[in-house]
């Protein structure tokens, strides 16, 4: 084997070779440059400095050294350790050592001479800053240490622990002094070692050297050992051996944090002040962070409040990340204070302040303003919980420690939770609401050593199931054990089952970073716990949990927190989650195998769960298994058998725990274990106890004994019995319902524990039973006995303090006091008050005395007796059935003495009713003191709470009389106070307390008083109540006032209903009447009833009185289809009872063969329908209706001209639909033109079939059509291309079958002609192009095209506005579909706009073009142009005629050839031959006449006179060239001998 990469510069001790006899001559073999030798034995710490002075220090105890001793060791700085280090064998040993054998120091310890069989975690060494330097920087060589044997303290007897502990004081003294050991070094010279090794004894030299061989024995022995050791068993994540520890110091003063770490590679430790990186450049001089000998430093210079955080040492390598917190708290001096007295060294500070960890402060008052209440939300929905925090005294720079709890326990921000803190308003929000986030929160605010906190319960309901009948989803999906082999999952089961019993559970599960689902299982379990196996060593799974019954599937429960398949020791290992940035690999690996060692058997195999699907086994892994992992085979046998069976046969079980499944329920089985690795199989495990394959874990029984208490309107508390007997109980559900009802709603969705639990979101009023079930992972109790019926309203308590006590009169003897009604009334009416009332001299209080023996019922009270001028405090306690309530406190002191202001005193009694989001009734009553004169009217004043004082604004500009106000214009949401100011002919006096605050809202279930009027005609007023408690009553006011005794009304009261008649409604009633409920939350609510509203309500009773059915429709006729006449009418609505009565001429008619009649009494139609109407039928109808008492008629008179018109119409439809019995047009024959211009003639035809023929016909001549219709889409046309007056006449279509015909006819002449003209002239115009220009050689030319043009469609051209006059110089015309202007020899008067006018019979449409300016002198130069081009056109040379293209002439012919010549001037000529230049000879005669003529003649033609001939014709304007091309051919005689001439020619040539 090859050495490790270590060992090739390095060698290896191991600690195991030494005993005790040893220390004497250890250091014979130690040569040191600047090294240092700690001996640490018990509590006695040698260190030997390598500077020129060594120095011991010593630390003596009373009985021998105890496990935990302290271990110094001394450095260059002289630096001591102050933590405690334990080791195994009692005794702290410190090691420092250097690389290599020449400067490594080795330490004294008891050890055994055999070596250890797994190497230890290296310690870390405390070098010195020059040893550091000499030590290599890629690798530190660890220390392996050996097993200790001889260990202090365990001797049993204690004359043996004497003798012990006088031999250790003996080998102290002497390590101590030093006698008989001799340190040797390298620079001593040869004469000073022989005098020292003078003085040893023979003895000592013998022993010595004895030892240096077994020295040498062992190093040899331990050089082949570490030669086999793996590289990565070596490697060990890192941990702490001195953790920082928390201070708490004074401002400006110095604070250091220090800590050691060990691990493999060395680990790289970083510091963090509230999880952020320190980075010392960004504060320089702040910060010092130092490492030295193994130790770890952080200090903060002059610290601040700044400084005041949690702060963590982060160590890393690639083994895994570790890290250790620790506070620090800063405090402040309130006062003054002298900067010398905070130095770096220990405080002087006195030790009497009072100091929290926020300063000086006394102690802090925390309230909690709009808090959250009980709250209900459904699955998958969203939540915020929140309240208002006021902190006093405000300490700047510091925030309040907020905490959330569920049920005690500390809500940690997650995905599906968030928590906010703005500085004032703490807020938890749930993203996605799961029935786990049911339960009690709290919000707890702590601020140094005070805190408070609030509480309220949320419940989650279910989601809709998917399906219906479906049970809601499991809860509570976690992960109880993993390892590589299978993880357990558990669960709870839900409230609600859907109606049936659940069947079981299907588990699924995905893996971290997929969003792929498996299930994993077939069938489902009823066990909430499964082992799910199959896993992938060393990923990451969560699961979901889904119920069945028979309906269907539940939705799935929210998922688990993430779980990877390891065994616990390699999770914690790897620190699966990081606390400092991470960006290396966690790799599991194993450990290389020892060779040749089989492993024992497992021990302590149990089985450790069973159920009906699964048992799970669990054991401890053999003592005898050398270095390389095992697993395991797990076999199964029928109990009183011997016949094993290996369960796993395939795949070996890594883990010491195993789940088997398909074992048969009921039966009995015997399990072991086997261990196996690359040696072999070993022996079995001792063979577990019979077990029976079924549910160990009971169903628990059903609680008992359900009581049910009142508790709030809306809530009732449920206490029981809990189960007995109940195994690993999960909690209780309960269940409650209406009584009579027979449904059951789920109280909780989360099981509770305990044997008490608060039901809310109960209806109030209403009579409620209650049941209880428990649960486990076994399943669901049965439900317990139906508690006794309870119903749902407030317990009775006893009732808040009063508040607001205020003077409103002061006489020389007495005080008039007014004081508010209590908040809380403790469920029952409030019976009266006590005040109590005392003296206060010098600002001291005297004792308390009453002032009413006999409750009083107001909220005002005069207390006479007292003393003039003399300051007094009061006290005022609410009294009702349930007993006296707490008093208020203390109020503010007033002096008795005679009230002599002029202006009055202050309202009292202010309360608010009819709260809504825009809208509230305030009301007081007259102050006590009104002044010198009356009071006169009343100011209102109102401002949003959180406003400053100086923001009150008055509601009324002019004093109002009444003592109410309805205050309207209010902000939804927001929070109000008003007060009231009383004012009289001196003034307007102070003003009253305030009244609120008051939220501007509109609460759930709030109810408006309606307006009845009965069928008798009797008017009232009706209001209800959903949340009366049993002591409330209705009051009915009249502006406010009270009318119990009222002459003009009557009040009826029935549960929580109450109804105002009014006996006779009339000007005296006119006001607002107003229904406060007592014993509410203030619920109240008014009508305004006045003039217009009375005169509507006193027309609605006399139409009850005296009924009328109302009708939607009066007696109406319309002809039907087939020519049916219907009469018909529609009453509002009719009941089963009512009956018509039909009236003809003053007689009665009854249905028959004439008439058919028909009710529909749920739409209110009447109607009667006629098949045909005769001459006979003029005259009156009517329709009676009677419904009940109320009765209407509707009359319709059919005579004259209407009643003939009427019967054409009926008799037309009659014809129409005998018509349309055969093919017909839909809709008659109509012209259209189409975008071309052109017309189009259609008709819609219907009820067509195949044989269905369509005939055209033109003033009765048939038109022949080429293509064949086709009936799909109902439409027949017919194309008339370019119409004109040709087209005109009368156009029919006939359609027939053998079912009958249908004709159509089209006149298109005269008028009907001019129109359609008109429309094509129209689309004609229309479809004219924008007016273009262009240029000519005569001159100037504008034009547009049209589709086509007809003579009907009138064109007129104006220029400048003013028509144009034609002449030989401007004309009009049209060429085709071009109507164009021409303008010849353009001047510049012909500059300007230029508009075409197209008039089509009714409409002018005009085309418009601007000839000027750049547009004209463009055109006009193109003229110029082509004007000239046209002249030279003309005037070039050119040949007219005369030459042929090809002249074909016998040899010897003459050939004589002449054509005409143009040009002007008189063109010259020349000829060519094959573009060669032809002169005129005897041969070739070339003549030119008079200019004009020319003549070419070739007297006797030749062979050689072939060729291509070309003229050209040449003047200044031009060149003209016309070829001809000369084919002379030979006689046929002279053609043959000339070939045979050829012929020998060419033989001679070869």
């Amino acid at each position: 084997m090859s050495l490790p990469f270590y060992q090739k510069y390095h060698e290896h001790f191991d600690r195991g070779y030494r005993n005790k006899d040893l220390r004497s001559t250890m250091s014979q073999y130690q040569q040191e440059k600047k090294s240092s030798a700690i001996y640490t034995h018990g509590s006695t710490a040698y260190s030997h400095m390598s500077s020129a002075h060594h120095r011991a220090s010593e630390a003596y105890g009373s009985s021998a050294y105890r496990q935990g001793s302290q271990a110094y060791s001394l450095g260059s700085a002289a630096y001591s350790l102050g933590s405690e280090v334990s080791s195994k064998a009692s005794s702290a040993y410190d090691y420092g050592y250097n690389l290599g054998l020449t400067d490594s120091t080795l330490m004294l310890e008891d050890y055994s001479s055999k070596l250890s069989p797994q190497t230890k975690r290296a310690k870390k060494s405390f070098a010195s800053g020059e040893e550091k330097e000499i030590q290599s920087k890629d690798y530190v060589v660890p220390i392996f240490s050996g097993r200790q044997v001889n260990v202090n303290g365990i001797t049993d007897t204690e004359e043996e622990r004497i003798k012990e502990a006088a031999a250790y004081v003996a080998r102290r003294n002497l390590l101590a002094t030093g006698e008989g050991i001799t340190t040797t070094k390298q620079s001593m010279v040869s004469s000073q070692q022989e005098e020292l090794f003078e003085k040893k004894s023979r003895k000592v030299a013998i022993r010595e050297k004895a030892e240096r061989l077994t020295l040498k024995k062992t190093l040899e022995e331990t050089e082949e050992f570490h030669r086999k050791l793996n590289e990565d068993s070596l490697l060990h994540a890192p941990e702490f051996v001195i953790k920082p520890r928390s201070h708490t110091v004074w401002e400006k003063q110095n604070v250091r944090l220090h800590c050691s770490v060990s691990g493999w590679p060395e680990p790289r430790l970083t510091w963090y002040k509230n999880h952020v990186p320190i980075n010392v450049h960004n504060n320089p001089g702040k910060y010092i962070i130092e490492s030295r000998y193994g130790m770890h430093y952080l200090e903060i210079n002059a610290c601040d409040f700044e400084d005041t955080a949690q702060y963590r040492a982060s160590a890393m390598n690639v083994k895994g990340e570790l890290s250790a917190y620790a506070s620090i708290v800063v405090k402040r001096y309130k006062g003054e204070y002298d900067e010398t007295r905070f130095h770096a060294g220990a405080s002087t500070m006195p030790l009497s302040f009072g100091v929290t960890p926020y300063g000086f402060a006394s102690k802090f008052e925390i309230h909690f303003d709009d808090k959250f209440d009980v709250s209900f939300g459904r699955e998958g929905e969203t939540m915020s919980l929140g309240c208002h925090v006021v902190i006093s005294p405000d300490i700047k720079h510091f925030q309040p420690e907020v905490q959330w709890l569920r049920n005690g326990i500390l809500v940690s921000p997650s995905k599906w939770v968030q928590t906010q803190w703005s500085g004032d308003r703490a807020t938890l929000t749930f993203s996605h609401l799961n029935k786990e986030d049911e339960g009690l929160y709290t919000l707890r605010v702590r601020m140094g050593e005070y805190y408070e906190q609030y509480s309220a319960y949320v419940f989650v309901r279910d989601a809709d199931a998917e399906i219906a009948g479906a049970p809601a989803s499991p809860l509570d999906v976690v992960c109880l054990d993993a390892n590589k082999d299978y993880v357990i999952i558990s669960w709870k089961q839900p409230a609600v089952d859907g109606g049936s019993p659940i069947l079981g559970y299907f588990i699924d599960k995905c893996e971290v970073g997929t969003d792929i689902w498996s299930q994993c299982n077939d069938t489902p379990v009823k066990f909430a716990r499964f082992p799910v196996t199959g896993l992938i060593e060393g990923r990451s799974y969560i699961f979901r949990v889904r119920a069945v019954n028979k309906t269907g599937i539940s939705i799935p429960s929210r998922v688990s927190e993430p779980v990877a398949a390891l065994d616990p020791v390699d999770r914690a290992r790897l620190k699966s989650q990081p606390s400092a940035p991470w960006t290396g690999q966690i790799i599991v690996t194993e450990e290389e195998p020892a060779e040749g060692v089989v492993p024992g058997p497992p021990t302590d195999l149990s089985v450790t769960e069973a159920t009906r699907s699964y048992v799970v086994l669990s054991w401890k892994p053999p003592g005898q298994r050398g270095h390389e992992g095992i697993m395991y085979f797990v076999e199964k046998c029928v109990a009183d058998t011997e016949n094993w069976q290996r369960v796993n046969t395939e795949i070996p079980v890594k883990s010491p725990r195993f789940a088997l499944f398909d074992l048969a329920e009921g039966k009995s089985y015997r399990f072991r274990v086997r261990c196996s690795n690359s040696a072999g199989v070993g022996e079995p495990s001792e063979a577990t106890d019979v077990t029976v394959v079924g549910d160990k874990l009971d169903i628990p029984k059903a609680p008992g004994q359900i009581i049910p208490s009142r508790n709030t309107d809306t809530s009732v508390v449920v206490s029981w019995e809990e189960s007995k007997d109940a195994k690993e109980l999960v909690g209780y559900y309960i269940e409650s319902s209406i009584v009579g009802s027979n449904q059951w709603e789920p109280c909780n969705n989360n099981p509770v524990k305990g044997s008490r639990f608060t039901c809310h979101g109960l209806v109030n009023g209403q009579s409620y039973i209650f049941r209880v079930r428990a649960v486990n992972a076994a399943g669901l109790s049965e439900y317990s006995q139906d508690s006794e019926a309870i119903e749902v309203k407030a317990a009775i308590a006893t009732p808040s303090p009063p508040y607001d006590i205020t003077c409103l009169e002061s006489f020389h003897d007495s005080m008039v006091l007014g004081w508010k009604q209590p908040d809380k009334t403790g469920g029952a009416e409030i019976t009266g008050y006590y005040v109590n009332y005392r003296e206060v001299i010098g600002g001291v209080p005297g004792k308390w005395k009453e002032a009413n023996i006999k409750a009083i019922s107001e909220q005002a009270y005069k207390i006479s007796n007292l003393k003039e001028n003399m300051v007094y405090q009061f006290q005022v306690a609410a009294v009702n059935i349930a007993g006296v309530g707490t008093p208020s406190q203390a109020s503010a002191s007033f002096k008795c003495e005679e009230w002599t202001i002029a202006v009055p005193g202050p309202p009292h009694g202010l309360k608010y009713s009819e709260v809504r989001k825009t809208s509230m009734v305030l009301q007081w009553k007259h102050p006590v003191y009104s002044g010198r004169t009356p009071v006169t009217g009343f100011f209102v004043d109102i401002k949003e709470t959180k406003a400053k004082d100086d923001q009150w604004r008055g509601i009324n500009e002019k004093p109002i009389t009444n003592t109410y106000l309805k205050v309207q214009n209010l902000k939804e949401g927001v929070s109000y106070v008003f007060r009231v100011r009383a004012l009289n002919q001196a003034g307007v006096g102070k003003p009253s307390d305030i009244a609120g605050p008051i939220v501007a809202e509109t609460r759930p279930g709030t109810k408006e008083i309606v307006i009845n009027v009965d069928d008798d005609g009797v008017i009232s007023l009706n209001f209800e109540c959903d949340q009366m408690s049993p002591d409330s009553k209705f009051v009915w006011s009249k502006d406010y006032v009270p009318t119990e005794d009222s002459p003009r009304l009557e009040i009826d009261t029935k549960g929580n209903k109450t109804k105002a008649t009014f006996k006779d409604l009339g000007i005296d009633d006119l006001g607002i009447y107003s229904c406060d409920v007592t014993d509410t939350d203030g619920i109240a609510a008014s009508y305004l009833i006045d003039e217009e509203e009375m005169k509507r309500l006193l027309a609605l009773s006399q139409e009850h009185k005296f009924p009328t059915v109302p009708l939607k429709s009066e007696l109406a006729v319309e002809i039907m289809e087939k020519g049916e006449v219907r009469f018909w009418m529609q009453a509002e609505k009719l009941s089963g009872n009512s009956k018509v009565n039909y009236i003809f001429n003053d007689k009665e008619i009854f249905e028959g063969p004439k008439y058919k009649m028909h009710i529909d009494r749920n739409t209110g139609i009447v109607e009667m329908i006629m098949e045909k109407l005769q001459d006979e039928d003029e005259g009156t109808y009517t329709f009676q209706i009677q419904d009940g008492k109320a009765t209407n008629q509707s009359t319709l008179v059919l005579i004259g001209d209407v009643y003939k018109n009427l019967q054409k119409e009926a008799e037309f439809q009659r014809q129409e639909w005998i018509r349309k019995q055969g093919p017909h047009f839909a809709e008659y024959l109509s012209w259209e033109v189409t975008g071309e211009c052109n017309v189009l003639l259609k008709c819609k035809v219907a009820n067509i079939k195949k044989e269905t023929h369509i005939i055209w016909y033109k003033d009765e001549r048939e038109i022949t059509v080429d293509e064949k219709h086709d009936f799909k889409d109902g439409i027949c046309t017919l194309l008339i291309t370019e119409f004109s007056k040709k087209d005109a006449g009368f156009y029919e279509v006939i359609l027939k079958d053998d079912r009958g015909k249908d004709k159509s006819r089209l006149k298109l002449v005269d008028e009907a002609f001019k129109d359609l003209m008109t429309e094509v002239c129209k689309t004609i115009a229309l479809s004219a192009t924008e007016l273009k220009i262009q240029s000519t050689a005569e001159g100037i030319r504008l034009y547009s095209f049209v589709t086509y043009y007809l003579d009907d469609l009138k064109v007129n051209w104006s220029h400048n506005g003013t028509a144009i006059k034609y002449t030989d110089r401007v004309k009009s015309g049209v060429t085709g579909e071009q109507i164009w202007l021409q303008i010849n020899e353009p001047t510049p008067n012909d500059k300007g706009k230029y508009v075409m006018e197209l008039f089509d019979g009714k409409t002018t449409h005009e085309r418009k073009v601007d000839l000027s300016g750049q547009a004209y002198d463009e055109a006009f130069a193109e003229f110029q142009r082509l004007k000239q081009a046209a002249i030279a056109e003309k005037n070039r040379a050119r040949v007219l005629g005369g030459l042929p293209d090809v002249v074909t002439i016998q040899e010897g012919k003459a050939l004589n050839l002449t054509c005409n010549l143009w040009g002007d001037p008189a063109p010259e000529i020349s000829w060519l031959k094959n573009e060669k230049t032809l002169a005129s000879d005897e041969h070739c005669i070339l003549k030119l006449e008079a200019g004009k003529t020319a003549y070419f003649t070739i007297t006797a033609v030749q062979t050689n006179d072939s060729g291509k001939y070309s003229l050209v014709v040449k003047n200044k304007y031009g060149t003209e060239t016309s070829d001809f091309t000369v084919s002379v051919f030979l006689p046929e005689e002279e053609a043959a001998k000339a070939a045979s001439d050829t012929q020998k020619q060419t033989k001679k040539t070869k």
